[in-house]
């Protein structure tokens, strides 16, 4: 969970404390360090930043984060470098807010990963996320001077997850709730996809595991320590999962992770989605179609909230970002080599953001916000478009066949086909060829990166249509249908949708590798893993039958992307894609993280070609 989000806040903690305060905040604003009860008897800490004009004539609404990251700077006279989620936002003057959830930092009470909702509470001790930002939010309008009784909440990351679960307290204040780049469930978004292990998270098990003893302001665990700078070679020469008790034994979330291989109750109550009925705040999600570690949870959230009740006002934001990359503002927006365009992110805070929390914490807060249902990024055509209801209703589905010739085709073939590969878990594909991000907390340039490393091995299958005559533009959901078969008893399947540049693509000026040419430039724009063993259930795993031709189906995320007159669409399949995924043992086994070395086989997996990818085309 959370790179570069985890990272960024590092970032900030360190520039808070090494550089002056920020003049702004300081002159402009009064902070006040307070506790506030929870119906339990725990206490929280909170950090208020009130402006310094406000009065019984000049009330404020409050913008609200609660966070496991700690909201340092920790003492009444130091100040951060910015509040909110944007200067614009600060400057135009909130009451902001800042929370140490439960059991984190200088919070009372235990922490827990994705606290599991009570929905039918029935004493002070049943509490969750939304039990106490009830609580705050109670607190704070009757306390926190000249506010003006509207509260807004949002958080990016982890801390947009506590947003997602605050959307739960149905406190009738909190009026506007941002979720960015939220998890969801924990089982398809951050350390799963699919109920794969994300192992490229390896190293962040110590921020997430390990128990404080006390109120603190300075980190209570020990980050590893490797003396090597490829996370390729350090997790393959660690081996089966099982050997990570050398560095986790006594990590709680590790062991909780091991010890739940399957989609069972400790997965599924920490799951948001069926919690979410009728919704009272406006809701606005916002994600980046590059988010490496939480593409799934604003999509999936933004769907729910759109079944469980059509009246809300629910909206979603996604756009060419990386993990919560939209907050910063990077003038030239790059992802990994490709450029989307200048000042993207100041266009997010000023047009999306910022008009979003006016409206509805300083305006009449009506369903007129002047705001899209959905504002999606086409990051084919590189330029905003805007939906009356996401995926739209207009898209038309497409089969994309893949054809043992190595064609993409809309046309099933009129005969049987087959292409296989030999798949070797002791030599597994991988997921980048930029090793320099490899030993951080998550990944995240891959996303959009170049294929062409992977599609030249003979263990990864590459399908591409001709070169397209006019463009295509691929808006909605995507889900793979794959018949394969397999030597072995298990096995996963990773699809990569691809958008393979024309031979004369120049080079934009801002690219980071210099070593990187766009000219057939194979750029990732989708991309999904899924288990063999969960094919049917993801509660009750089940071993494939050798050599048996078996259907597995599974959906990758959503995708706004216009493959342009004289490119081509490509997928790419794979069985390994390491080490941002664990490698399949390829040997059914009843828990892969307890797997032995014995365990890891080599196998022949077979893609007939009545396999067909499902596609949402935007005419």
């Amino acid at each position: 969970m959370k790179k570069t989000y985890l990272l960024f806040m590092l970032a900030i903690f360190c520039c808070q404390n090494l550089l002056a305060q920020s003049d702004y905040v300081k002159e402009h604003f009064t902070k006040k360090e307070v506790y506030i009860a929870m119906r339990d008897g725990k206490k929280l800490f909170t950090a208020i930043y009130t402006p310094k004009d406000a009065s019984s004539k000049n009330k404020y609404p409050i913008l609200m984060q609660r966070t496991c990251y700690s909201v340092a700077p920790y003492g009444e006279d130091k100040y951060p470098a910015r509040l909110g989620p944007s200067e614009t936002i600060m400057k135009e003057g909130y009451i902001f807010v800042y929370q140490d959830v439960r059991g984190r930092w200088k919070s009372e009470g235990t922490w827990t990963n994705m606290t599991p909702v009570i929905d039918n509470k029935k004493s002070k001790n049943d509490v969750d996320e939304g039990s106490d930002t009830y609580d705050t939010i109670d607190w704070l309008v009757k306390n926190a001077p000249n506010n003006n009784g509207k509260v807004g909440q949002y958080g990016i990351s982890y801390p947009g997850f506590y947003t997602a679960a605050g959307i739960l307290s149905n406190h009738p204040a909190l009026k506007a709730s941002s979720p960015q780049a939220p998890i969801s469930d924990f089982w398809f978004d951050d350390f799963h996809h699919n109920g794969a292990f994300i192992e490229g998270y390896f190293f962040t098990f110590p921020v997430f595991g390990v128990q404080k003893t006390d109120t603190t302001s300075k980190p209570w665990y020990t980050m590893l320590k490797p003396e090597s700078k490829d996370g390729y070679q350090f997790l393959l020469d660690l081996g089966p999962l099982k050997n990570a008790d050398k560095y986790y034994k006594d990590n709680f979330f590790w062991q909780e992770t091991v010890n739940h291989p399957n989609y069972d109750e400790f997965w599924q109550k920490r799951g948001l989605l069926k919690h979410y009925g009728k919704v009272k705040p406006a809701v606005m999600l916002v994600g980046g179609w590059y988010d490496a570690e939480d593409l799934t949870g604003p999509l999936a959230i933004y769907k729910t909230i759109n079944k469980t009740d059509p009246n809300a006002y629910n909206t979603i934001v996604m756009g060419p970002f990386g993990h919560g990359r939209w907050s910063r503002e990077t003038g030239h927006t790059m992802h990994s080599n490709v450029y989307f365009g200048d000042s993207i992110a100041t266009f997010y805070q000023k047009n999306i953001e910022a008009k979003f929390f006016n409206h509805f914490l300083k305006g009449n807060g009506d369903k007129n916000s002047g705001l899209p249902n959905a504002y999606m990024y086409n990051t084919g055509k590189k330029e905003w478009a805007t939906f009356d209801k996401w995926p739209a209703p207009n898209a038309i589905h497409q089969k994309m066949y893949l054809g043992a010739d190595g064609k993409l085709a809309d046309a099933q073939p009129s005969a049987t086909g087959s292409v296989s590969y030999v798949s070797d878990p002791l030599k597994p594909v991988p997921y980048t060829e930029d090793n320099t991000t490899t030993m951080g907390f998550t990944p995240h340039n891959y996303m959009s990166e170049d294929q062409r490393f992977a599609g030249r091995r003979t263990d990864v299958l590459v399908y591409q249509t001709d070169v397209l005559k006019d463009d295509v533009t691929l808006g909605g959901e995507i889900k793979a249908n794959l018949k394969i078969a397999t030597t072995g008893t298990d096995a996963d399947f990773i699809v990569k949708l691809i958008d393979v540049y024309p031979a004369d693509e120049p080079n934009n000026p801002y690219m980071p590798n210099k070593n990187i040419i766009l000219s057939n430039y194979w750029q990732m724009v989708r991309s999904e893993v899924m288990p063999a063993r969960f094919r049917n259930s993801f509660e009750k795993p089940e071993a494939l039958v050798a050599n048996q031709k078996t259907d597995v189906n599974f959906r990758l995320q959503d995708v706004l992307h216009t493959f342009k007159k004289g490119h081509r669409i490509m997928i790419q399949v794979q069985s390994t894609w390491f080490p941002i995924i664990a490698r399949n043992p390829q040997k059914f086994v009843d828990n892969p993280y307890k797997a032995n070395e014995s365990d890891y086989i080599k196998a022949t997996e077979t893609v007939y070609n009545d396999s067909f990818i499902d596609v949402q085309v935007l005419k």
